[in-house]
C-alpha cells in the first residue's frame, strides 16, 4: 500500500515515521523548505518509546503527481484549505483519506472535495512538538492512532489499511464505532485545550485549584453536542475526569504550547464550532464564551486573528 503522509510535523513526522520505520512504502507531502530540511538531516524523531532517523521520501505540491491508496492528513485546521489545493493531485478515485486533526468541522469540507465514500473517521492521541532545527518531540507515553468505516462498517479496504498499518512501534487501531471516538476526543481536547488556555497553566495546578471547574467545563460541551446528537457515551464526563485526574503534573494541551510559541491556533476549529451549535440550539454556555473570548484576544494580540 502506497501511503501519503501530508506534512512532517510533530503528528504526520511521528506516525508516519513509525511507519517507515517497519518498512512501509511512505512519502511525506511538504514544503519546498521541510523537504530541504529533510533531506540534509533526515527525519529525526526524539521519543520515549525510541529515537530514530531516518531519510524519508518526499514530495511537494508542485512535483509530478500520481494517486496513493492512503492519505494520512494531519495538517492543523487552519491550513484546511490550502492543504485540500496541494492534495487533490494525489487522490485518486480509490484514495482512502484517513483525517488525523481534532474537531468535527473539517468532515464535511473533506468529504465535499474528495467524495464522502473516499474519507474515513480518524484521530490521533499524541503529546508531540517540533524543535528549532525540525525534530519531531515525542514526550509522554501515549502515541496512537484510531481509525474506522462511519457507519460501523466492515468492509474490505479497512481490513487492507488495518494490515498495512500493522506492526510499528506505535499504535494504530481499527475501531468500530468511530462516531463516538471522534466526538469523545473532541470533548476531551476542547476542554483540556480551553482551560489551560485560558488559565495559563498545565493539568496539575488546574487539578489542584478544584476539579470543579474542569467538570463543569465537560458538563457545559457534553451538553452542545448531546443536543447535536453526538453519540457520547452516558459516563464519558466521569471517564474525562479520571482521565485527567492521571495526566502529569506538567501536561500541557497542544494549543496551549502553541500560544506560548505565538503560533496560530485552532479556536475557531473547535472552540468556534462548538459555539454555532450552541446558538442553533439556543443553548446558554458561559464558560465557553469566556474561553473563546480569550482565544479570540490571543489571537488579536498575536496578529493570528
Amino acid at each position: 500500500m502506497r501511503i501519503l503522509v501530508l506534512g512532517a510535523g510533530g503528528v504526520g513526522g511521528y506516525f508516519g515515521g513509525r511507519l517507515a520505520e517497519k518498512g512501509a512504502d511512505v512519502t511525506f507531502l511538504v514544503r519546498q523548505q521541510r523537504k530541504q530540511q529533510l533531506e540534509k538531516d533526515g527525519l529525526v524523531i526524539r521519543s520515549v518509546a525510541g529515537d530514530i532517523t531516518l531519510q524519508p521520501k518526499t514530495i511537494t505540491a508542485s512535483d509530478p503527481a500520481s494517486a496513493y491508496d492512503l492519505v494520512l492528513f494531519s495538517t492543523k485546521a487552519y491550513h484546511l484549505q490550502s492543504a485540500i489545493t496541494d492534495l487533490k493531485p494525489f487522490v485518486g478515485e480509490h484514495t482512502v483519506v484517513l483525517p488525523l486533526l481534532n474537531g468535527v468541522a473539517h468532515y464535511s469540507i473533506l468529504q465535499e472535495q474528495f467524495g464522502a465514500d473516499q474519507v474515513i473517521g480518524g484521530l490521533c492521541f499524541i503529546e508531540t512538538t517540533l524543535s528549532s532545527e525540525g525534530h519531531v518531540l515525542h514526550s509522554s507515553p501515549n502515541h496512537y492512532v484510531v481509525f474506522g468505516e462511519f457507519g460501523q462498517k466492515d468492509t474490505e479496504r479497512i481490513r487492507r489499511i488495518e494490515e498495512a498499518l500493522r506492526g510499528t512501534k506505535t499504535s494504530f487501531v481499527r475501531s468500530g464505532h468511530i462516531e463516538t471516538d471522534i466526538w469523545h476526543k473532541y470533548l476531551f481536547i476542547a476542554t483540556m485545550a480551553g482551560v489551560t488556555t485560558l488559565m495559563r497553566a498545565p493539568m496539575g495546578p488546574i487539578r489542584e485549584s478544584g476539579g470543579d471547574f474542569l467538570r463543569s467545563v465537560l458538563r457545559e460541551i457534553e451538553s452542545v453536542m448531546l443536543a447535536h446528537g453526538a453519540p457520547l457515551d452516558p459516563e464519558i464526563v466521569n471517564k474525562h475526569m479520571a482521565t485527567m485526574g492521571k495526566m502529569s503534573y506538567e501536561m500541557k494541551s497542544s494549543m496551549q504550547r502553541d500560544m506560548e510559541k505565538g503560533f496560530s491556533i485552532e479556536g475557531d476549529h473547535l472552540h468556534g464550532y462548538l459555539l454555532q451549535i450552541a446558538a442553533d440550539h439556543q443553548i446558554d454556555t458561559p464558560l465557553l464564551k469566556a474561553i473563546y473570548q480569550n482565544l479570540k484576544v490571543y489571537g488579536i494580540t498575536a496578529g493570528k486573528a
